[in-house]
């Protein structure tokens, strides 16, 4: 009993002891408020909490906030994305008032230059950074097209309006001879992934069967898009930067504060520009002037338009009927983030789906699904960040794109349904473009992208890093070509019914262990970076073709087919490791020189070739810091720096350098036979680019005026391509280096400046301009080789060869050109030597923001000076029975002396086509392709709803390519490859809640 008497008051005693210490401790809490202005207005959405607490407290739309503290002499946080940091020590106050007087300055920027992060002011490199503020809520479903015109010297082209397809990016223009050689590399969270999805079958609707990788990220997950551009910036990725990279980084969660995040929009898209064609009228007396003057007096029974098979009468404007239809597109997104001092999460999920402008029910669907979670110990030895990102697309369009068609099917073609809802083919004098319809090009794709940044402090001044993830790609395509897609009167049944089926996957990881050391003494500080890199990659690829079905149920089922025919099942694995260092000295906090090299070694090139050496250095001078410019006052920060390195590139493809074989279609005796398709080339090596860069960046008033200027020197050499050979050798080409040299070099300007910003209306203004230049330095015997017609030496290799077009003709009525030889003959190579600077003179943006109140608004404006191909480059004859634009009524006669157009022709005298044909290839062909466009226009309203419970509300309109002028003849200046479906114009509405 005494022994448990004894245990009883000794829990007596705890217990009261506990008790006593609580009292302390609730003695101790006190309820802090106080208000958040700047220049005496409120400010609201402040995060409010205590340093080491869970508890957070937001100033509402008064700038008020009411906290609960503990302790003797806590410390306040304030932050706010606008705002830097502010740390207030409590003391004995239960009341404080904090004014937020003072913008974030250039220094406080921390730019992700990929194994590092640096501070803007202190970078020797060139970086570029797009962040989340103008990305999200955007009408687009991949960041490049939010990226249009908002950064200087990257060159960012949509490929197309048909949803789900790829962006042709330049930055700082094209190193590489070959079109897959100047691909950038992309970096998702520190883990790199594929340029291109490998598609087979999606040329026809998709420009060069491009699908960019990052359409399985949804826009509104990124918090920054960064783009390294020089050697100082890139060098530290080696061969993998040669072109420049790409640094996607995705949302975290914010500490202190937990947010749930519901974000919709509804979106509406039409075709931004449409070419004035001829109505019926004009088309029938163009047609009939045609016959007249090829001398036809009886009309050829084919020629339904002109010769009463089809009704003169009727007037069908193709384009609204074709590509006209509006395309819808919806968003959802569903986000929830927090964490505490040490932790943060963040799990969002997008839901997205868009139609076409085709009329019919095609769609695309992205289902995304991100999560990012860190952790650090509070000793802050150990940091983890976790990233993952799970994309899911499907894409079905048509397997042709209509929009060539849409321009030249006569006007008084026959109606597309007949009066009991199926297509028309009018007594088969009519070859119905919906027909195309039945057929389909689908895809899908399964995207997964995982990383993990752990780092560990052994000491003050070192600590382990690791940098690992892996990327799977699953993608599946299908061609489906049902006999349901051509006149029912040709009697084909689902026998002669198509499948082609394509499918690919790609795994890839990366294993980078880094040691990382700091250490500052006196005026001295020094950085520096040790790492490796293991990367390997392996892709699976197999088609197979389907003819002739039982039923066009089974179409999909290639098993089903009655003949198929099953291509190479391919196996490509790729292999690349590399040492990497960096070190970073400042002296005095205003001289800094980086120095970065790196060894890589790639599985691409033959065993004496695999590895390269690559290395940049990178310096810069703080003027602003010297004492003698301290007496200035206007001037607060001043900069030059420089930088000069070498990259390297094996963007080539797997197994160029070996013997290769396929499998022969062929069976003999019961053998399959192997076909020889690739030459053994053991002297095979790397692409090199050597990089120079000289940039000054100045900023004035306190930051409110900031400029940069920087000028770039490129020159790629060892060209990697495809050298032709003699027919007799069985072989096309054999892959090589090429000693020839292609020189980048250009300008860039960047300014912003803070108009207004001390007033309750603000209002800023950023400016960005490029001026690339582009030549082929050398080209050891160019003249004697297949080239010497598409390059020449001090010209870009964009050039074309055209003939020089004199107008027409008053003797033949034929088109003339200059004959240069003097032969009498108009023929190539003799007589196509105007040389046309084809591509980008310069190119930039502008973009304004403004702020009152609730509401915000920003315009983005974005233009290009370029001459490029004009649509008399894929005209048809005029007179034929295609339509034409309206331009083609300036026709050359004797009372019309200057008209642009010889006299029509009905397509029939070959004459008359082999001179269209010189008139396609002319200066004719080749125009101002000069536009400005409104990219961007947004305005938000936030709602007051903080009374609710609701931390935030906010709707917004937003619109996408609203604008253009332009004197270019043709559908879209930005973008003119010919048969495809031009960018779109977007308005969207959205509706986007914070709790």
């Amino acid at each position: 009993m005494k022994k448990n008497f004894c245990s009883l008051s000794h829990l007596q005693l705890a217990f009261g002891f506990t008790l006593l210490v609580s009292g302390a401790a609730i003695g101790q809490m006190r309820t802090i408020t106080g208000t958040v202005t700047e220049n005496s207005q409120p400010v609201k959405g402040v995060s409010v909490f205590q340093e080491g607490s869970d508890e957070v407290a937001v100033t509402n739309t008064a700038g008020i906030y009411r906290v609960q503290v503990s302790g003797e002499n806590p410390v306040i946080i304030y932050r706010h994305p606008d705002y830097p940091e502010r740390k207030i020590t409590l003391g004995s106050r239960i009341t404080v008032n904090i004014s937020f007087n003072k913008e974030k300055e250039i220094e406080e920027v921390v730019l992700n230059a990929g194994y590092y992060k640096v501070k803007d002011k202190e970078r020797t490199g060139s970086i570029a950074k797009v962040s989340s503020k103008d990305i999200e809520n955007q009408p687009v479903t991949n960041v490049l097209s939010a990226a249009q015109g908002r950064m200087s010297g990257v060159s960012i082209t949509q490929n197309s309006g048909v949803p789900g397809g790829g962006f042709d990016i330049q930055i700082r223009g094209k190193n590489s001879i070959r079109r897959e050689g100047n691909e950038p590399l992309y970096i998702i969270d520190g883990v790199p992934i594929l340029s291109e999805t490998p598609s087979l079958y999606s040329a026809s609707i998709l420009p060069y069967a491009s699908i960019n990788p990052l359409n399985s990220i949804n826009p509104n997950d990124i918090e920054s898009f960064e783009v390294l551009k020089d050697a100082d910036a890139t060098a530290i990725y080696g061969s993998r930067g040669a072109n420049g990279v790409i640094i996607v980084t995705t949302k975290k969660g914010r500490k202190g504060r937990t947010d749930l995040k519901i974000n919709t929009s509804y979106s509406l898209s039409t075709v931004a520009n449409q070419l004035k064609l001829l109505n019926t009228d004009e088309y029938i007396k163009i047609r009939r002037e045609a016959f007249q003057n090829d001398g036809i007096t009886t009309i050829p029974a084919a020629a339904y338009d002109f010769n009463g098979v089809w009704d003169q009468t009727q007037n069908t404007d193709w384009q609204k009927e074709l590509i006209g239809n509006t395309a819808e597109a919806s968003v959802v997104q569903l986000s929830l983030s927090g964490g505490s001092e040490n932790t943060s999460y963040l799990i969002s999920y997008g839901h997205n789906e868009q139609t076409t402008v085709f009329p019919a029910d095609f769609r695309y669907k992205t289902n995304n699904l991100t999560g990012n979670f860190s952790y650090r110990t509070p000793d802050k030895k150990l940091e983890v960040n976790l990233s993952n990102t799970f994309s899911f697309q499907d894409n079905n369009v048509l397997n042709d794109d209509l929009t060539k068609r849409s321009f030249t099917l006569s006007p008084n073609a026959p109606s597309l349904y007949n009066p009991d809802g199926s297509l028309n083919w009018e007594n088969n004098t009519f070859t119905n473009p919906l027909g195309v319809f039945q057929s389909e090009y689908l895809n899908s794709s399964n995207f997964i992208n995982s990383g993990a940044q752990i780092s560990y402090r052994l000491f003050p001044f070192i600590t382990l890093k690791f940098n690992g993830g892996l990327t799977y790609q699953n993608f599946e395509e299908f061609s489906l070509k049902p006999h349901t897609m051509y006149n029912p009167s040709s009697g084909l049944t689902s026998a002669s019914s198509t499948s082609f089926k394509n499918s690919s996957s790609t795994f890839s990881y990366i294993l980078e262990p880094q040691l990382v050391a700091n250490q500052s003494w006196g005026n001295h500080s020094l950085e520096m970076l040790l790492g490796t890199t293991l990367q390997q990659s392996e892709t699976n690829q197999g088609s197979i073709q389907g003819y002739g079905f039982e039923s066009n149920a089974l179409i999909q089922n290639l098993g089903a087919a009655k003949t198929k025919v099953i291509s190479d099942q391919v196996r490509n694995q790729y292999y690349y490791n590399a040492a990497f260092a960096r070190i970073n000295y400042q002296f005095m906090k205003r001289y800094i020189v980086n120095l970065t090299g790196r060894r890589d070694g790639s599985s691409r090139f033959g065993p004496d070739n695999r590895f390269g050496n690559f290395g940049a250095v990178g310096a810069a001078w703080l003027v602003s810091e010297e004492s003698w410019m301290k007496n200035i006052p206007w001037l607060n920060f001043a900069k030059i720096r420089g930088s000069v390195g070498t990259s390297g590139n094996d963007r080539i493809g797997d197994y160029q350098y070996l013997n290769t074989y396929t499998i022969s279609s062929n069976i003999y005796n019961n053998i399959t036979a192997l076909n020889p398709s690739r030459l053994y080339n053991p002297n095979f090596s790397w692409e090199k680019t050597l990089k120079k860069e000289v940039a000054l960046e100045l900023s004035f008033l306190k930051s409110r005026i900031n400029f940069s200027a920087a000028y770039y020197n490129n020159t790629s050499s060892n060209q990697l391509v495809g050298i032709p050979l003699p027919a007799t050798t069985g072989f096309v080409t054999i892959q090589s280096n090429l000693p020839a040299k292609v020189q980048n070099t250009g300008w860039e300007f960047e300014a912003s400046m803070q108009v207004l910003r001390q007033s309750k209306f603000k209002y800023d203004t950023s400016f960005n301009l490029s001026v690339p230049q582009s030549k082929l330095l050398e080209f050891p015997n160019l003249e004697g080789s297949t080239y010497a017609n598409q390059y020449v030496l001090g010209y870009p290799m964009s050039l074309v060869k055209v003939y020089q077009f004199e107008g027409v003709n008053p003797a033949t009525g034929l088109y003339q050109f200059t004959d240069f030889d003097g032969d009498g003959k108009i023929n190539s190579p003799n007589d196509n030597k105007v040389i046309e600077r084809i591509g980008v003179r310069f190119f930039g943006g502008w973009l304004s923001n403004f702020r009152y109140g609730q509401w915000s608004a920003s315009f983005l404006w974005q233009f290009v000076k370029q001459r490029n191909w004009n649509y008399n480059r894929q005209m048809l004859v005029p007179g034929s029975m295609n339509n034409q634009p309206v331009e083609v009524l300036d026709v050359w006669s004797p009372s019309n002396p200057s008209g642009m157009y010889m006299p029509y022709s009905s397509g029939a005298n070959a004459q008359k086509n082999a001179s269209h044909v010189l008139f396609q290839n002319s200066t004719a062909a080749i125009g101002d392709a000069s536009f400005i466009r409104l990219k961007n226009v947004q305005l938000n309203y936030s709602i007051p709803v903080q009374k609710f419970g609701i931390r935030e509300a906010m709707i917004y309109v937003q619109g996408q390519n609203l604008l253009t002028f332009t004197k270019y003849f043709g559908v879209d200046p930005e973008f003119v490859l010919t048969g495809y479906l031009p960018p779109l114009k977007t308005y969207s509405l959205g509706f986007q809640l914070t709790f």
